[in-house]
């Protein structure tokens, strides 16, 4: 059990910011996104992305539609450096793709970097150092000033050497390392001498971007620090203020909203949420959670699976079933009540309409999946999921008291087999029950006179291996068939429909039967290629199951004719 954290674990103070504006505001657009799956991605693989590995993946970030990639840590890897120098002499870069690298503030480091991105079209130069409390005095032991000092002298190293390198359209771009841990006054102070090194303009802008390296607080204090940077920071019009959130609590798509909100304009991180420890914020929920707010991401997740199964074979990392949007479960209802409320939210749902289905936020569909996965059977289910399987993967539409009935029968199976029961174990279940024949009853085939007046019906039934006929007139075959065969019934309900259970379609005729003494109710189905042959062959059913009871079926065989019973 764990013990009182009070004395080891002292909450995150809140922001002095009383009249803080981003809780009434909510997102309009979306922001700049920023990739760093090559980078901090990367950084972050047991196994580093190998060259075939990086082409791939650079080439997938591309289609996906990110403008801003961030493609490598030259001056750490000769990997990366070699990448960096293969996208740029191949010119593999899209026209409208900016490339960009990352740097500690270092002087031998910023030149490498540099050197690797020399004669890019475009590209970010991402400098950086620490500045937190904790890593001042623990890490580097140095004081506020040395700390500035050092983020100072990379940025005019930054400008300088960029100068010497017209040919590229450069973007500069810095982070103080641990921002949400670092007292905001300083944070403000060194932006402010970094973006002044820089020498930021509204027409050439710089980025400045505000990492929660690691979550030290709820995504309401990072709202309140960032809006705070947004008021504060000097030469506004001049940045561009970007974030960088990581998820050790769990919530940096919560975090990330909030500080668009709060006035960030831009957006570090990895799809699926790849990175150090718990990982960055996860870019395909941020982007789809917007989608479902009615804003156009700008990114294009159409076939989300694709990219995760290429994301995943990439990076050697799977992606949880229960992964927003795109993990297998996702669009998944085995309860009960979820799946009858999404069968009838499915069935109403107009395709000119905005989408309002229960239990599902966004439209599988908009993100590549079909609805045959949204609802599985297991123990849990109940009969709204029967429902939907047979509708989706065979266009069976069944009448409620038979989805009840069947509904009992696919539990009774899932209560004793265990696991999930497939659409193909449900239609089983459902010829089982409905479509197979009585043991002393079998229809064996008819014959059909239409007349002017009426129709007349001769059944032909094996009853206890013996052949006999039972022949009626009335209007229509049904009505006929119901006068031909003995006992008082009356028929009460009849549907018809298609169904795709092989490879041809078949007619599916349901009946629903009520004895007139007792009042007994019977359903049935037949299936044929015939619809008056599958409609006889579910009336027999039903007849035989009604009329056991009352010993009519296996006694003397009738000839009924206009419906007046008399001697063969």
């Amino acid at each position: 059990m764990l013990s009182t954290p009070h004395h080891k674990y002292r909450p995150f103070a809140p922001v002095n910011l009383t009249d803080r504006t981003w809780p009434g505001r909510t997102l309009q657009a979306p922001p700049t996104w920023l990739s760093t799956d090559l980078r901090d991605g990367n950084q972050a693989l047991l196994e580093p992305l190998d060259v075939d590995a990086k082409w791939e993946f650079f080439e997938l970030l591309c289609a996906v539609g990110f403008k801003e990639i961030e493609v490598g840590f030259p001056s750490a890897s000769r990997a990366d450096f070699a990448f960096v120098r293969d996208l740029i002499e191949r010119r593999a870069v899209p026209d409208d793709v900016t490339i960009g690298v990352l740097t500690p503030a270092r002087a031998d480091l910023i030149d490498r970097s540099i050197e690797a991105l020399a004669g890019a079209r475009r590209a970010i130069v991402h400098v950086y150092n620490a500045v937190s409390p904790v890593f001042r005095d623990v890490v580097f032991r140095k004081t506020r000033a040395e700390v500035m000092a050092m983020a100072v002298d990379a940025a005019r190293r930054v400008r300088a050497l960029t100068e010497r390198r017209p040919e590229t359209q450069w973007v500069l771009q810095y982070s103080p390392e641990a921002f949400s841990a670092t007292e905001l006054d300083f944070a403000k102070a060194i932006c402010d001498a970094v973006v002044e090194a820089f020498g930021a303009t509204e027409e050439a802008p710089v980025i400045i971007n505000l990492p929660a390296t690691v979550e030290v607080a709820t995504p309401n204090v990072f709202a309140d620090q960032v809006e705070w940077m947004h008021r504060h920071i000097a030469r506004r019009r001049a940045v561009i203020l970007s974030v960088h959130p990581h998820n050790d609590r769990g919530t940096a798509v919560a975090a990330a909203e909030l500080a668009m909100m709060a006035g960030a304009e831009r957006v570090e991180g990895c799809l699926f949420g790849n990175g150090e420890r718990t990982g960055n914020v996860d870019l395909v929920t941020l982007a789809l959670n917007l989608y479902t707010q009615g804003v156009a991401p700008r990114l294009d997740f159409s076939r989300l699976d694709e990219i995760a199964r290429k994301a995943s074979r990439l990076t050697r990392l799977p992606v949880h079933p229960r992964h927003p949007y795109v993990g297998d479960l996702v669009y998944t209802a085995f309860s009960g009540s979820h799946q009858d409320a999404i069968h009838k939210g499915l069935s109403a749902q107009r395709p000119d309409a905005p989408w309002n289905v229960p239990y599902l936020p966004l439209d599988p569909k908009d993100v590549g999946r079909d609805y045959q996965a949204v609802i599985r059977v297991n123990s849990q289910s109940g009969k709204g999921g029967v429902a939907h399987l047979l509708e989706t993967h065979y266009g069976v539409v069944l009448p409620r008291r038979m989805v009840i009935g069947l509904g009992a029968a696919v539990q009774a199976r899932a209560d004793e087999e265990g696991g999930e029961i497939t659409a193909a174990d449900i239609w089983k279940v459902f010829c089982d029950r409905y479509l197979k024949d009585p043991q002393t009853v079998r229809y064996q085939g008819h014959d059909l006179e239409a007349g002017i007046d009426g129709d007349r019906v001769r059944l032909h039934l094996a009853i206890d291996g013996q052949t006999v006929r039972y022949e009626g007139y009335g209007n229509g075959p049904l009505d006929a068939a119901c006068r031909a065969l003995p006992g008082a019934m009356r028929l009460c309900h009849y549907e018809e429909r298609a169904v795709r259970a092989g490879s041809d379609a078949q007619a599916l005729a349901i009946v629903e039967v009520a004895g007139l003494e007792d009042g007994r109710t019977v359903l049935a189905a037949g299936l044929h290629e015939s619809l008056v042959t599958a409609s006889l062959m579910a009336l027999v059913r039903a007849w035989a199951d009604l009329a056991a009871d009352a010993a009519i079926v296996g006694s003397r065989p009738y000839i009924a004719v206009g419906g007046t019973a008399t001697a063969p």
